[in-house]
Order: C-alpha cells, then structure tokens, then sequence
C-alpha cells in the first residue's frame, strides 16, 4: 500500500514571497539598465546588449513566474525545440535579407 501511495503522489513545489519580490526586484533593476544603456552611444552593440538583457529577462520570468523551472524535464526539452526552431526561423529570415539581390 505504502508503494501506491507514494507513486501517486505529485511533488509540488511552493516559492515564498521573497523569491518572487528578488526576482522582481532582478527585473526592475535590468529595466533600469536598459534605459540607462539607451543613452550611452554604445555604436553597434546598442541592439546585441539589449537584447541579452531581454534573453536574461525572459529566462527569469519563464523560469520563476511560469514554473519552468520546477516542471518535468519533458517540458523543459519540448520549451528548448520551439526557441531553437524559432531562433532558426529568425536567423534564415535575416540571412535571405541580407544577400538579396535588389530588384532593377
């Protein structure tokens, strides 16, 4: 009996309200950044720098906010197919833009 009990039970996972505020407190300072960044001539790196502060962004708020992070490993491989077909996607787009020929 002991065995059934213990197979059907689901391991939840409850986060305080510290996590949540650290975490928010982690956004907000990361906002902060960005439009701090926005005001330095950073020349060419002004779009990479903020869009790694927006990757780092929506990792938190997918890891803690939407649970990733606690879930099973099928979700979190099935999360890592679609961002790196969609990243596929995104990089042919450019690369087609890039080497077109313009129309005479």
């Amino acid at each position: 009996m002991d065995t059934n009990t213990e197979i059907n039970t689901e391991h939840s996972h409850t986060s305080g309200y510290g996590l949540y505020i650290s975490v928010w407190l982690g956004l907000v300072g990361l906002t902060v950044i960005t439009v701090a960044l926005a005001g330095i001539n950073l020349a060419g790196l002004a779009v990479s720098v903020a869009l790694a502060i927006a990757l780092i962004k929506a990792g938190m708020v997918a890891n803690y906010f939407m649970h990733v992070k606690f879930d099973n490993k099928v979700f979190k491989i099935f999360i890592s197919v679609c961002i790196v077909i969609f990243l596929t996607m995104i990089i042919l787009t450019f690369f087609d833009l890039t080497y077109r020929t313009p129309v005479k």
